[in-house]
């Protein structure tokens, strides 16, 4: 049970808004929530840097977090990143060399406040995790440690746009939200009558990022900027990741830890993408205290004892029946000294015909033709998490319509921890495709539960900066990894392995419907069995706590649904995910917000080039003189060579449509 606290070991003072100027003149958005006696006892200050409207929509989050971390002595300085919020300029792109030197200025310009001891943190979720990396990695003189929650080290093979050297669909419905969201304008109470010539330059320069993202379809300098494992030793400060199981970013953790030779802690539990405190699936902790403790550590120069913990703390699922949320995971969390760690070994499988074994048996040839309807039941991609039921449900149909291999029921629990992986001896009749490995948790009763999944673009079989075609009927040996993952299987159930080459909605489909050949008894599972030690630790966490949430009358509810339609005569498939966030009224503060998205994916059975996503947000803001909306729209649809990428913004003011851009353009396929 989250416990909300009021009283802390030091009253707590607000300034909203502060401008904090840039070198060019540019001033960017803050609210600073520090100490009240700071100006006597200074502090280190802790910096997020973020785009999405800390006055309105962060704040959610932002007052339970900041505010409490501030009675505990520091100083938290929430920024509305140029041209977002209430911040002047504007926004063009994620992760910007503008958007860095603007961080170290605003690190500069914290340590030289006259309530700060000079020390600086950084942190963030999501965009605010990405950014505390790749600040990091240019060393800015004041920053000494971060937290990473819920982000990644790799722009390409792991963020919101590409998977395996495959297009997401994420990456539509990602700008589509972006589109909405940057349009929206400052609040009047905050810039005052300008307001309405920065809302005019914010749609003046409109455009639709998924434009850029999607002409950029292979590893090249686009993505390489800003991916911090390009060059580990670059971060030379200390590094809390952090993430969850049910997000899209618990990958970059376990990568940090092994790469980052700073001091490094890593903490993965049961959570989609959400601050720890706020974890669902629950158990949530309380994180605020573990912050504080690093920051404590690193920007005070106090032992709290935080490094002398295991360097990763992860949680292990028990084994539970698959459904599209969850209120909370059974399971615990473990503890390992080191990562990789000493406690994982590998067991490698054989992919017999049906079977998953320790002895190959060789000499059979399977298929492997997935309908491009493969995949309807894998959930998103990105999931909000709470009730939205959008994680992946029973696997049965999936698994009958894949290549299943399996095992006989365990004799006995067994824990992974890590990244299973796949190496497989394949041909191909097309020079394009992917291969998709899913591993599931089969119960005694038959349901089959998602543990983890991979994808590999054939093309991309050799990295993903150089594609390659696949020569029709050219023997290839592949290896692709699955995603990390923390999952008790207990005695009675079995592994099942299913590979496919479909995975719609998730991934964009090949323009044709290949065909694999895969021989029985040579390709391989290989899984990171935890064996325990005789001193293992299960680390607790005490329950969450936060400061008071923003006051706010609740002016209509939260709602979702996912909706499956079926044309069984045109043999058509739709996927209709509706996520409407509700209307909030912020007392407090004066201002009306609401947010509601659809995204709408159809596909016809057997025709890959049929697929269509068509994603769009309506956004509302209403403050003082301010009472506006906008719409945001994305489709994607493509044939054999190119993809086609339409968009289409509007903004309204009392009702009133007063601002209207459209693009329509064809972009090229690259391996894809």
């Amino acid at each position: 049970m989250t416990r909300v606290i009021e009283t802390f070991p030091h009253k707590v003072r607000c300034i909203d808004p502060v401008f904090i100027p840039m070198p060019d003149g540019t001033r960017l958005a803050a609210t600073i929530w520090l100490p009240e006696d700071a100006e006597t006892n200074k502090v280190p200050a802790i910096l997020e840097l973020i785009p999405y409207r800390r006055r309105d929509g962060t704040v959610f989050r932002d007052l339970k977090m900041h505010p409490y971390l501030a009675g505990h002595g520091f100083a938290c300085c929430r920024v509305d990143i140029r041209g977002s919020g209430d911040s002047e300029g504007l926004l063009a792109d994620e992760y910007t060399e503008q958007e860095f030197d603007d961080a170290c200025a605003i690190i500069d310009w914290l340590a030289h406040q006259s309530w700060s001891t000079g020390a600086v943190g950084m942190t963030g979720i999501s965009w605010g995790g990405f950014n505390a990396l790749q600040v990091a990695a240019r060393r800015p003189p004041a920053l000494k440690a971060i937290i990473a929650l819920c982000c990644s080290d790799d722009r390409f093979a792991d963020d919101v746009h590409y998977f395996g050297g495959c297009l997401l669909t994420e990456d539509a419905m990602w700008s589509s939200f972006i589109l909405g969201l940057g349009a929206l304008p400052p609040d009047p109470q905050i810039v005052g009558d300008r307001w309405r010539e920065m809302w005019q330059g914010r749609l003046d320069a409109t455009t639709c990022w998924s434009s850029e993202w999607m002409r950029h379809q292979r590893r090249d300098a686009y993505w390489k900027r800003g991916s911090v494992c390009e060059d580990f030793s670059a971060i030379d400060i200390p590094v809390y990741a952090i993430s969850g199981w049910d997000d899209t970013y618990s990958n970059a953790v376990p990568r940090l830890l092994e790469g980052v030779s700073a001091p490094c802690k890593g903490l993965v539990g049961p959570w989609t993408h959400a601050y720890p405190f706020l974890g669902e699936p629950g158990p949530a902790i309380n994180y605020l205290q573990e912050a504080i403790r690093w920051w404590r550590h690193w920007l005070e120069g106090i032992d709290t004892g935080i490094m002398d913990e295991p360097k990763y703390t992860a949680w292990i699922n028990d084994p539970h029946a698959p459904a599209p949320f969850y209120e909370e995971h059974p399971g615990h969390f473990v503890a390992e000294p080191s990562w990789p760690s000493p406690n994982i070994r590998e067991n490698r499988l054989y992919l017999n015909r049906g079977a998953l074994e320790e002895v190959a048996e060789v000499g059979t040839s399977m298929i492997l033709r997935s309908p491009v309807t493969a995949g309807r039941d894998c959930g998103r991609y990105g999931g909000y998490g709470g009730i939205v039921p959008d994680l992946a449900v029973d696997q049965r149909r999936e698994d009958g319509i894949g290549l299943q291999f399996e095992t006989a029921p365990l004799m006995q629990d067994i824990d992974l921890l890590g990244a299973p992986s796949v190496s497989l001896v394949l041909t191909s009749d097309a020079p394009q495709g992917f291969v998709v490995a899913r591993l599931c948790d089969v119960a005694p009763d038959g349901a089959s539960t998602l543990v983890t999944w991979g994808v590999l673009n054939l093309a991309h079989r050799n990295g993903h900066e150089h594609p390659q075609a696949v020569v029709p009927g050219e023997p290839l040996t592949v290896r692709l990894e699955l995603n990390h993952v923390g999952r008790r299987f207990a005695a009675g159930s079995r592994i099942r392995l299913i590979l496919s080459n479909q995975h719609w909605p998730i991934l964009w489909p090949s323009p044709t419907m290949p065909t694999f050949t895969i021989d029985a008894g040579i390709s391989t599972l290989s899984l990171p069995l935890r064996h325990a030690p005789a001193n293992d630790v299960h680390p607790t966490f005490a329950p969450a706590e936060i400061a008071t949430p923003v006051q706010m009358i609740e002016l209509s509810s939260e709602a979702h649904r996912r909706d499956i339609a079926i044309d069984v005569g045109a043999r058509r498939e739709t996927i209709t995910l509706t996520s409407d966030f509700g209307s909030q009224q912020l007392t407090d503060r004066a201002i009306v917000t609401s947010a509601c998205v659809v995204d709408r994916m159809e596909i016809v059975d057997g025709d890959p080039l049929s697929a269509r996503l068509d994603t769009g947000w309506v956004l509302g803001f209403k403050s003082s003189d301010a009472d506006t909306e906008t719409r945001s729209s994305v489709t994607l649809t493509a044939d054999a060579e190119r993809f086609r990428l339409q968009w289409r913004l509007e903004a309204y003011e009392r009702n009133e449509l007063i601002f209207e851009r459209e693009g329509d353009e064809w972009i090229d396929r690259d391996h894809l």
